[in-house]
């Protein structure tokens, strides 16, 4: 019974000295604790090759666009040169025109020095076609807003200078004078047989001359200027065809058989 006490005894003298260091100690956890993640190498790899494909883009496009630039400011001082050379042209036909006008006036006065021997019933036929021709131009020229053409304008003058002559009794500067009008009649008449004979759709503009193009690759002959028009037929690589006109980036045609319609203008190139 002694013995008993005393174990008892020491068991709780040994949990009185134990329980201050248990209270003391922190509890730990037997899990192991997260490591943080490193770095992903891949994804830094990836990205780093994604900058450089991006800056390699920009180098690309940085040297393309000087280029276009260069290209550009080339056009421009060629368009320059042509405007230069146009002028030139337009200043040279200017000096033609007067001295072709002087030779004119210095073979009806000549003639009228040699009295000719032209009959005055040559001259007065001569005459009498001009006017009738002349008439005939001025139907068919009635409806442009713009007025008679300035070919139609010096055929007239030259009619009227070739009757101012034949009152003079001069026939045989009467009759040059006529000739020189039914070929500048004849000039008009030339032109006038190449318009077209359609109403023009809005914003449709006509070239100042036919142009002779022929197809640079197989097209598609459209009965509109869009690529939403019915195809009316398509269009070997070299047919020949004749543009009369232009609305945006189309061109109206006609074909060598009669058939007409719109083709992009990228597919066409001059003869």
């Amino acid at each position: 019974m002694v013995f008993y006490r005393s174990i008892n005894g020491v068991c709780g003298l040994l949990i009185m000295l134990l329980l201050p260091l248990m209270v003391a100690c922190p509890k730990t956890n037997s899990a192991t604790p997260p490591v943080p993640p490193g770095p992903d190498l891949a994804a830094y790899d990836a990205l780093v090759a994604d900058n450089h494909r991006i800056e390699q883009t920009v180098r690309e496009q940085e040297r393309m666009l000087q280029e276009y630039e260069a290209r550009i400011h080339r056009l421009q001082l060629q368009l320059l040169e042509s405007d230069a050379r146009h002028q030139a042209q337009q200043a040279q036909l200017l000096r033609q025109q007067n001295m072709l006008d002087e030779a004119v006036v210095e073979v009806v006065r000549t003639k009228a020095k040699l009295r000719s021997i032209e009959s005055r019933a040559e001259a007065a036929s001569s005459m009498a076609e001009a006017e009738i021709a002349l008439k005939g131009l001025a139907e068919r020229i009635a409806t442009n807003d713009g007025g008679p053409p300035e070919d139609y304008l010096k055929a007239e003058a030259l009619l009227r200078m070739s009757t101012n002559e034949f009152k003079k009794e001069n026939y045989g500067g009467s009759l040059y004078l006529a000739g020189q009008a039914q070929n500048q009649i004849r000039a008009i008449q030339s032109h006038l047989s190449h318009q077209v004979d359609y109403a023009l759709a809005p914003g449709e503009v006509l070239f100042a001359q036919p142009l002779l193009l022929k197809v640079l690759t197989r097209s598609n002959l459209r009965q509109g200027p869009s690529q939403r028009s019915k195809i009316n037929r398509t269009l070997e690589e070299g047919s020949m065809i004749i543009g009369y006109s232009y609305k945006d980036d189309w061109i109206r045609v006609h074909t060598e058989d009669g058939s007409q319609g719109w083709v992009f203008q990228t597919l066409v190139g001059g003869r």
